[in-house]
């Protein structure tokens, strides 16, 4: 195919708002945004903005010329100024971007090239003082393999103890049939990574394991890796001011690493979940896996496959495996809200992939959209009106509007099956637990002749099935659960001794709390990705919060390092204030109702998961460590020792 041939495929396929910002970029003429009809993005539009049809092809036509004409030598306009660079900004959204949100959004955008998060070097400090700085990193998956970018780019000797044979994490270990993300690919993406082209919209198992493969490989992070290494414990050497941890290898060898900092980026969502309070947990006879365990030796074909739990992973694998099962019967306790999404399972567009690879600063723009529609757009729909006096099935107007618009969806998709509507709509409000992503297979896969959907209370597990609270026995011959994952228990696979030899789990008592989620008092040079309250429920991608995680803890390395300090920890007051305003939020929010019951909230019901506030706050707050917020001290101890 011709280049001019490409071309005119890939327009066909652009986002036409993305494509208009581009062209802006091409000619230095802004003039045309002006003159643009205002973009209404509906919920269930295709994102153009609803901009009309003849419209849409007069900027393909633009973008045809001015990319043609600098295809053959006209030199790209100068950087729009700040006042275009907002008005562009504006524009594409929809709606006036408050200001305090503008810092914020430029530095995703990147639009230099730079990489707005990469540290100054941090070793000419310590060289300047005589000192060096050793961290552990505990953990190889999207969090692990960011921190040891970030410190080598700092210049900050490292190493990773990984317990897999590999990288990825999460990645790595959920194999389940159907695994995926329910991300946007464009923005589940290191925002550092040039490479923005993906062959789905929603990137699988398979593909992002190939990623962050291609991440660790890139900036040669391999090597500081010991695989197969399990950690048993961390212990604070108070007299040292180090951390002294025992780890243990697959074969039984065991060894004592020792490090002045630790990044434990073990993650929050891998350790199964097993439904061990089921009368009879343990009994049935046939082959009984988790989902995040899958066991690929097991054929379920022709099999009659019991299924418990319908959470994001079954609304994943079930659809996957139905037609090729005998019979499947998925037990449900509460349905999930499904939210529209039709090109979940859609592969990426070639035209769409050209224009990324191709067209000047269409990747940005591109990005930048998904970001802002992501970040914050269905974070109103989720607060708790004080004044709301509606139903109680949601917690403000705005939220049973979607709420409303959601259930509609789900009734035309059951049209033909009016006994499953009762079922599957939840009767909490949306936003209480998670949602997960609509394009139709899971009420599809519901629907089949061969699958049942019962909401009766399981009862007891049977050595040949499930017995339900009516006394009915349903047969199996293979067991899967779907029942999530100990997401409340973090760090909860190795001990953490801090001062005075207390452990950290003893010291939460099943209530997890941390300061921005990093750092706790009386744990000192200890840091936490994906800690509590950084969970990202409506607005946004892990992958963004680890980068501001991982920032923020950079910033506390060169903190000790500028100060001489041996060790920092979060005061205990700024620490419980933090906490009080997290909970004071999260109360506010669709998932910290009373009557709302979720893997959100620990044993004691706090959503200790949750970030309550707009993804902004957590840049700012994440931006630099205040030294105000800490402790430093233990210098001539450390000299001492």
């Amino acid at each position: 195919m011709s280049e001019d041939a490409a071309l005119d495929e890939a327009l066909k396929a652009a986002h036409i708002p993305t494509l208009m910002l581009a062209l802006v970029h091409l000619t230095g003429d802004a003039g045309h945004l002006k003159d643009a009809p205002p973009l209404v993005y509906e919920p269930l539009g295709d994102g153009q903005g609803s901009l009309p049809p003849a419209y849409q092809e007069t900027i393909r036509a633009k973008a045809r010329d001015a990319y043609l004409a600098h295809k053959g030598g006209r030199p790209l306009a100068a950087n729009p100024p700040p006042a275009t660079l907002r008005a562009m900004m504006d524009f594409i959204a929809g709606m006036p971007i408050p200001e305090h949100y503008v810092p914020f959004l430029l530095e995703e955008l990147a639009m230099d090239g730079a990489d707005p998060k990469r540290p100054a070097p941090i070793a000419p400090k310590l060289k300047a003082r005589g000192r060096s700085l050793k961290v552990l990193i505990i953990g190889a998956g999207m969090s692990g393999l960011l921190s040891a970018l970030r410190l080598k780019q700092a210049g900050i000797d490292f190493e990773i103890v990984e317990k897999n044979d590999d990288v990825g994490g999460t990645w790595l270990e959920n194999l389940y049939p159907g695994c995926r993300v329910d991300n946007p690919s464009h923005m589940y993406s290191y925002s550092f990574e040039d490479n923005h082209v993906w062959p789905y919209l929603f990137s699988t198992q398979p593909v992002l394991l190939d990623y962050f493969r291609g991440v660790a490989k890139r900036h040669d992070l391999r090597a500081h890796v010991r695989f197969g290494t399990t950690v048993d414990e961390a212990r604070f050497d108070e007299a040292a001011n180090v951390w002294r941890v025992a780890v243990r290898t697959k074969d039984g060898k065991a060894e004592t690493l020792v490090a002045d900092a630790i990044v434990s980026a073990v993650g929050q969502l891998n350790q199964p979940r097993y439904p061990s309070e089921i009368e009879g947990f343990g009994a049935f006879k046939g082959p009984a896996f988790h989902s995040a365990r899958w066991d690929h030796g097991v054929d379920l074909k022709g099999k009659n496959v019991a299924v418990i739990g319908t959470g994001a992973s079954a609304f994943q694998f079930v659809p996957a495996i139905a037609p090729d099962v005998a019979h499947m019967t998925v037990f449900q306790r509460t349905p999930p809200w499904l939210s529209p999404t039709p090109d979940y399972h859609f592969p990426t567009s070639e035209g769409m992939n050209w224009l990324i690879r191709n067209m000047p600063f269409y990747d940005k723009w591109y990005r930048f959209w998904l970001f802002w529609m992501g970040t914050d757009g269905i974070y109103e729909a989720m607060k708790a009106d004080p004044a709301w006096d509606g139903n109680p099935r949601a917690v403000s107007q705005l939220n049973d509007d979607m709420r409303t618009l959601f259930i509609e969806l789900m009734k035309m998709q059951l049209a033909d099956r009016p006994d499953l509507v009762e079922k599957v709509i939840p009767t909490y409000p949306l936003g209480g637990k998670r949602m997960v992503r609509d394009n139709g297979v899971w009420l599809e896969a519901l629907k089949r002749d061969n699958v049942d959907l019962v909401t009766d209370k399981v009862a007891r597990i049977a050595p040949d099935g499930v017995v339900t609270a009516d006394g009915k026995l349903h047969k199996a011959d293979v067991l899967i659960y779907g029942t999530g994952f100990k997401a409340s228990s973090f760090l909860d696979t190795y001990k953490i001794y801090g001062r005075g030899g207390v452990e950290l789990h003893e010291k939460w008592q099943g209530d997890a709390r941390a300061y921005l989620g990093v750092s706790v008092p009386g744990f000192p040079n200890f840091f936490m990705l994906y800690g509590p309250n950084t969970n990202i429920v409506v607005n946004g991608s892990i992958i963004f919060f680890s980068e501001c995680g991982v920032r923020y803890i950079v910033g506390c390395l060169d903190l000790l390092a500028e100060s001489g300090a041996a060790t920092m920890e979060v005061r205990k007051d700024v620490h419980d204030a933090f906490n009080a305003r997290v909970d004071a939020q999260n109360a506010r929010m669709a998932w910290g109702s009373p009557h709302v019951s979720s893997w959100y909230k620990n044993a004691l019901g706090r959503v200790s998961q949750n970030w309550p506030f707009p993804n902004v706050e957590y840049w700012q707050a994440t931006l630099n460590p205040n030294p105000d917020d800490f402790v430093l001290d233990g210098a001539k101890a450390k000299a001492a020792a």
